[in-house]
């Protein structure tokens, strides 16, 4: 291709620049953005821990800090079309529960999205442009405690959010953060959108080590067991899961809409941890039992309220738990080679 005909396509690129892309949801969507014929800057702490990268760059960078935050916000001198805000620090139960790591996830989570908003607000002064979208990933865990008591019944509708009340720091940082995104987009015009995501799961997320959550853990425990497994708690504590292709696929139509309030992106599928695996032993082929083990339990039930997204923007999921769990049961299978 000619020169000229290149500097011509770049220019009508759309470009987009992902934080957290070295994580599960970020690594997913930067394959999306490049199936678009995105340009797409990757930046975290490390790289994808089972997949290279398909960003064009991929940058190695602490998000809390501040140095060199202005030059990651433009590519030759113009802002990027689209900001998706992953980078956060976080885990499973066993991460966000015990209570050990509270001031690490509230410090350097509002810490990253602190560095964003001001640092882009001061970028879009600079260059007199106001046209990046910024992608903000919350989470179910705002939800305020008390209507997430019983396992049968949860009220996780967006508008149930206040008077605020989640079960730990990290829900209670997403909030505040969901809040920080807000005030700068009616002071300073930054264009945002915002989702709560409620557990997304799916193969290259991370299935081991205490940083992984439920649907991962219990694929991996099962794939080697050969008659039982631990659960913690009772098992009777209830959670939906959505598969990542969904999650990248409402979020992408959540970016295309005008729509900036907090909305739920999550399945309704609303199944018991003790159900989960059943549904994970049938995928393996297994017979297994479960032994209930004291832990970190989170609240007692949680489920997506689809309400508003399928009003706002016409979205539901379509993927059945257990056709999600059969993807990411064999690829973490085939991760463990048993």
């Amino acid at each position: 291709m000619h020169l000229s005909l290149i500097r011509i396509y770049n220019i009508f690129m759309k470009k987009a620049l992902v934080f957290g892309a070295g994580g599960f949801i970020g690594s997913h969507m930067v394959k999306h953005l490049k199936s678009e014929n995105y340009f797409v800057r990757g930046v975290d702490l490390k790289e994808p821990d089972f997949d290279k990268s398909s960003a064009d760059e991929f940058i190695i960078k602490d998000l809390s800090l501040q140095e060199s935050f202005e030059e990651l916000l433009t590519h030759e001198n113009e802002v990027f079309d689209e900001i998706y805000q992953y980078a956060a620090d976080m885990g499973g139960a066993g991460y966000i529960f015990t209570g050990d790591n509270d001031a690490n996830v509230m410090t350097n989570s509002i810490q990253i999205n602190l560095n964003l908003l001001s640092f882009q607000t001061l970028v879009n002064k600079k260059l007199e442009t106001n046209k990046t979208k910024i992608f903000y990933s919350s989470s179910a865990c705002i939800y305020p405690e008390e209507n997430q008591l019983t396992p049968d019944d949860p009220d996780c509708r967006e508008s149930s959010a206040y008077p605020a009340n989640p079960d730990s720091e990290y829900g209670w940082e997403k909030l505040f953060s969901e809040r920080l995104y807000e005030s700068y987009r009616r002071n300073h015009n930054i264009d945002i959108r915002i989702a709560r995501f409620h557990n997304i799961f799916g193969p290259l997320g991370t299935y081991d080590g205490g940083r992984e959550k439920v649907p991962a853990a219990i694929c991996r425990k099962v794939a080697l067991a050969e008659k039982e497994i631990e659960v913690w708690g009772d098992g009777k504590q209830t959670r939906s899961f959505l598969f990542i292709d969904e999650c990248i696929q409402a979020t992408i139509k959540l970016m295309h809409s005008d729509f900036y309030s907090p909305i739920n992106i999550g399945s309704e599928e609303m199944v018991s941890i003790n159900q989960l695996v059943e549904i994970v032993s049938k995928v393996a082929g297994k017979d297994i039992s479960i032994k209930h083990i004291d832990g970190p339990l989170g609240v007692r039930g949680r489920n997506s309220n689809n309400d508003l997204i399928r009003k706002e923007l016409d979205w539901d999921y379509t993927l059945s738990l257990e056709e999600g769990i059969e993807k990411t049961y064999k690829w973490i299978k085939n991760q463990l080679s048993v």
